[in-house]
């Protein structure tokens, strides 16, 4: 059954439901575009079309075209690849078990002779997704355990996440829900929807969504408008997060009409996923200013990748793009131990080591959090350098940035 909505200015919930705000309002009251300095983008370089430069651009910048035109096969990543005799084995042994999939945008940021590329690494298979440790599990995070109704998991006291979608623009080979993201069996159908949304209604604790998938918006202007409507209609609800990798893989997607749909919902906060500064382009540049001039507060929680950003020195650079995009980097993640990316996981010691060298070193706002999700569902744990050299009494001895050591004494 669905839910009612509450009209803007009203505390009482009431029928009928919001009407989705359609292509032909949003040309009214667009958000003026402000002037960027060339010496800011000038550090985004724009992305060429490759194998499709014959596209013609209004095409090309189509976002459903892009969906469409995904690389699913080996035969399309020889399209864009010297595919080596590892990558093939491992699409071949491992396609069935978790598909390819690959936007003609992405695809162009990957280095077609080195195998080793950090957009490649991230995108094609590997041998190593075919090696399945004893410790590896299927449902690491105990998301399915945390799960009430279908398509919430409630851990936290007052959040819970919400399961939207199986579909993503690229299927990321480092994926920490690979048992359901591009498994159509695992698509959130309307009832389930519903279902979700009765759930968070019924529920005053919850204040704060987390709208996952998949990837949400790889759902319609008009779904997410009904979903983020319906949401904003629950009194205790307070925010919602977005949770996309769209602007890294397929910017294409936040459109002008997008972004004005979800100014009608604040706040809105967004949480992205870029992982290396080649994925800083023209292209995400503009797809995160929209969204930031639209009045979305957006947030990067990278994940610590092997070969991909286990270098202080280049989180340091991606991060400092990052701001320039008007982006937070919010959390640095531990790889989690999903089956078949091990060959991804670094060392603790690795993301300590880059926090060290990018506090102090840098702006806080550059330091995001390095967290461990726990496995089984114990939550993020914050890892953090020990920078309490002693602590006699009422003597702290406390370490800065710089290795020199200071004397606090409390009270």
């Amino acid at each position: 059954m669905a839910l009612p909505i509450v009209p803007n200015g009203s505390s009482e919930l009431t029928e009928p439901a919001l009407e989705p705000i359609s292509a032909s309002t949003t040309s009214q009251e667009k958000v003026p575009r402000r002037p960027i300095r060339p010496h800011i983008l000038n550090r985004f370089p724009p992305t060429s079309k490759g194998p499709w430069s014959d596209v013609p651009d209004a095409k090309w910048n189509d976002w459903r075209w892009q969906q469409r035109e995904r690389i699913t096969n080996l035969a399309g990543m020889e399209k864009v690849l010297n595919v080596t005799q590892d990558e093939r084995d491992a699409y071949t042994k491992s396609h069935e078990m978790f598909h390819v999939g690959i936007t003609p945008y992405y695809a162009n940021l990957m280095d077609r002779e080195d195998p080793d590329c950090p957009i490649r690494l991230q995108s094609v298979p590997k041998g190593g997704e075919l090696n399945i440790l004893k410790t590896d599990l299927e449902d690491p995070l105990a998301e399915e355990r945390d799960m009430p109704v279908p398509g919430i998991t409630h851990r936290y006291p007052d959040r819970v996440l919400f399961y939207t979608t199986h579909n993503c623009p690229v299927y990321c080979r480092h994926c920490t829900r690979k048992r359901k993201v591009s498994d159509p069996t695992t698509a959130a159908a309307k009832d389930q929807l519903e279902q979700s949304l009765e759930y968070i209604a019924a529920h005053p604790e919850v204040r704060d969504i987390v709208i996952s998938g998949g990837d949400p918006l790889t759902l319609s202007d008009d779904r997410l408008d009904y979903i983020l409507g319906r949401l904003r209609a629950i009194p205790h609800v307070e925010i919602f997060r977005l949770g996309t990798r769209n602007l890294v893989t397929l910017p294409q997607r936040v459109t002008d009409d997008f972004a004005y749909m979800v100014s009608h919902h604040h706040p809105v906060f967004v949480n992205t996923h870029f992982n290396h500064p080649k994925e800083c382009t023209a292209e995400a540049y503009e797809a995160c200013r929209k969204l930031a001039d639209a009045g979305c507060v957006i947030g990067n929680q990278m994940v610590l990748l092997k070969g991909v950003n286990d270098d202080p020195k280049l989180v340091k650079d991606l991060n400092h793009k990052l701001l320039l995009m008007r982006v937070r980097p919010y959390y640095i993640y531990q790889c989690d131990l999903s089956q078949g990316i091990s060959h991804f996981r670094t060392p603790i010691a690795t993301g300590l080591d880059i926090i060290e060298k990018l506090r102090g070193w840098t702006s806080g706002l550059a330091v995001p959090h390095y967290v461990c999700d726990a496995p089984g569902g114990g939550g993020k744990i914050p890892l953090s350098p020990n920078y309490v050299v002693s602590h006699d009494g009422k003597e702290l001895v406390l370490r800065n940035y710089a290795g020199k050591t200071f004397k606090y004494y409390e009270p």
